[in-house]
């Protein structure tokens, strides 16, 4: 209480006003030299953001603007308000570097919110400790309460700032990581799903070696990993294969790249459009909203169809019927002309109609055409050209015959069977 009644008592100053004076004009420089800076940048830039002062360079430019300040004043009158100033912009920085690295990582994720708002509670706590002078008292008491690791014991303020150490490292090496994505992948590599492979590949080691110099630095002996990375190991041999093997897959299917995002796929019975390719599943968005979300061991081990990898083109039939008596080249003409109404069907190759079999009930034809369009559905194309199938046929009179079947009618056991004429058949449809 003392520290911070001799905190009140400075503030009530003659020459208090002179620090707030410099401190608006460190402020002012500050996010004028950001501003100026940031012009034009990309608004997904850490350092920028996408209104200047909720970026990093901002509150970065105040902290190192208010330490010179503070210092420099220093030889002529004792400092208050740059010494309460400097810990606020401090936590603004450390805010504004774990947000923007974690959006511009995982822009999508409900997650960041959360994270945001906890380490918004712990810098604000931690500034509010540093003003007050309370922060020294706060570590020495967590230094005393300790917790026992087998024979060791470890205190819980060691367990904190190693906590808070990996944080920060693992922050720095997304960061690392999402900067060498859009400097340097976008422009090299041209492919998306190559992209998506070199990424994610980069995140997992930085993230690695990031969280072992974060545990060295805590004073975590490595040497006792080995017996995790044993037992981690021998889960994946028998607990954890499939999810193992669902990683290997992914990036395989990535490497080898035989199946792309943005192509037109069916699996196990279901199409659609790839939307996204993670390294333990697949996302296929279908034609009408339904998404379906695919292992990617499954992808490896069975047929999938691709109907995007070598030609865009794809064919589709449809079969009619007709009667016996009709005239089979007006019924290829009618089909044709009926197929070639329709805008998304393709003139060249053209329509074509066949006379396939000899059914039960009439002659049957099949009619290929082909498209080049397949992500916009083929059932309401095919309701057109049946619809089109329909009106050509009703006009030139064609029928379209119904299932016919002979019933034969025995008067009784050992009677002789009574086999109607062809004539007196019975329909039933």
């Amino acid at each position: 209480m003392g520290e911070l009644q001799n905190l009140v008592h400075d503030l009530g100053g003659a020459r208090v006003w002179v620090e707030g004076l410099v401190l608006a004009a460190c402020i002012v420089l500050a996010y004028s030299v950001a501003r100026r800076v940031g012009r034009g940048q990309a608004a997904e830039s850490v350092w920028f953001g996408r209104r200047t002062f909720d970026g990093l360079l901002f509150p970065a430019l105040a902290v190192v603007l208010i330490y010179a300040a503070r210092y420099a004043l220093a030889q002529y009158q004792p400092v208050v308000v740059l010494k309460l100033a400097q810990p606020i912009f401090v936590s603004l920085a450390v805010i504004r570097l774990c947000v923007q690295v974690l959006s511009a990582s995982f822009p999508k994720s409900p997650a960041v919110h959360l994270v945001e708002r906890l380490v918004s509670w712990l810098a604000w706590g931690a500034a509010v400790l540093w003003i007050t002078g309370l922060l020294p008292a706060v570590l020495t008491e967590l230094e005393s309460i300790t917790l026992a690791f087998g024979k060791s014991r470890v205190s819980l303020r060691t367990m904190i700032e190693g906590t808070l150490s990996s944080g920060v490292v693992l922050v720095l090496a997304l960061w690392i990581s999402a900067t060498l994505e859009r400097r340097i992948l976008r422009e090299a590599v041209g492919d998306l799903s190559m992209r998506k492979v070199a990424s994610n590949a980069i995140r997992a080691v930085l993230l690695l070696v990031g969280l072992l110099f974060a545990l060295s630095a805590v004073g975590v002996d490595l040497t006792a990993l080995s017996v995790l990375g044993g037992a981690l190991g021998v889960g994946l041999g028998f607990g954890l294969q499939k999810l193992a093997a669902n990683y290997v897959s992914g990036f395989v299917i990535l490497i080898e790249r035989s199946l792309r995002i943005g192509d037109m796929v069916r699996v196990d019975g279901f199409e659609g459009v790839v939307t996204d390719i993670k390294t333990r599943y697949t996302l296929i968005r279908a034609l009408n909203g339904r998404e379906s979300i695919v292992p990617n061991e499954l992808i490896i081990t069975q047929r999938v169809e691709n109907l995007s990898l070598a030609d865009p083109k794809v064919s589709l039939s449809v079969t009619v019927s007709v009667g016996y008596d009709s005239d089979v080249d007006l019924v290829q003409q009618i089909l044709c002309a009926a197929a070639a109404a329709c805008e998304r069907v393709l003139k060249d190759p053209a329509p074509v109609a066949h006379l396939t079999n000899f059914g039960a009930d009439g002659l049957e034809f099949t009619l290929s055409v082909w498209i080049i369009d397949p992500d916009k559905g083929q059932q309401s194309l095919r309701s057109e050209i049946n619809l089109n199938i329909l009106r050509g046929l009703r006009t030139a009179g064609i029928e379209i015959p119904y299932p016919q079947r002979v019933v034969e009618f025995k008067s009784g056991p050992g009677s002789p069977v009574e086999t109607p004429k062809p004539t007196d058949r019975s329909v039933n449809s």
